[in-house]
């Protein structure tokens, strides 16, 4: 009776084994969750893509006539080299005071191109909503790692523009101008990420 019981034992237990690769596969295997610098870095991805859309249409192909906007962040100091010494609380900083005067510059293009019925303004109604949403979510990240908000610079915007000419140089400057700052923000915002992972 005893050899009975082990024999039916020995083979549930094999039953079981047999089974074990069945029970492994079926369990989903857990997703490692984005941190907040993959979201920040992935929005600015697609804020670059929004921008170079708008850039590729027919509508912006004229000459640029430069420096029309005084108080853009000033990019020529940024370098590929800088991203490796980059401080994780004064960059998260000075990126959410950036991205503020980018939004005041882009709401008043916004307005000006609503006046002119301009074919643009769908998108940049978007481009917008993604700014806003990038700069929430940046500002939370700095709330996690005790960053200081920064007062951004006031916006020097140009006067009315009277002319669709007008608003097409301006587009394209604003654009070509955020190009640049998303493309640096992007490579800012993964070189910071071992940095908020040693904070937290």
């Amino acid at each position: 009776m005893k050899l009975l019981l082990d024999s039916s034992s020995s083979l549930l237990f094999s039953l079981l084994l047999a089974q074990l690769p069945v029970f492994t596969s079926a369990s989903p295997v857990p997703q490692r969750r984005p941190s907040d610098l993959d979201k920040l870095s992935n929005q600015t991805k697609n804020l670059m893509k929004l921008t170079t859309e708008l850039l590729k249409e027919h509508a912006f192909d004229s000459e640029v006539e430069p420096h029309r906007f005084k108080s853009l962040p000033e990019m020529s100091n940024r370098s590929a080299h800088d991203l490796n010494n980059l401080e994780l609380k004064p960059t998260l900083s000075q990126l959410h005071s950036d991205l503020k005067l980018y939004e005041h510059h882009f709401e008043w293009l916004n307005r000006v191109s609503k006046k002119h019925h301009h074919p643009a303004v769908p998108k940049l109604v978007e481009m917008i909503r993604e700014m806003k949403s990038l700069i929430t979510l940046l500002h939370r990240q700095m709330l996690r790692v005790e960053a200081p908000r920064l007062s951004p610079a006031t916006p020097s915007l140009p006067p009315h523009l009277p002319y669709q000419f007008d608003v097409l140089q301006s587009t394209n400057e604003l654009l070509q101008h955020f190009k640049l700052f998303c493309d640096w923000a992007y490579r800012a915002f993964l070189s910071l990420k071992p940095k908020v992972t040693a904070v937290q």
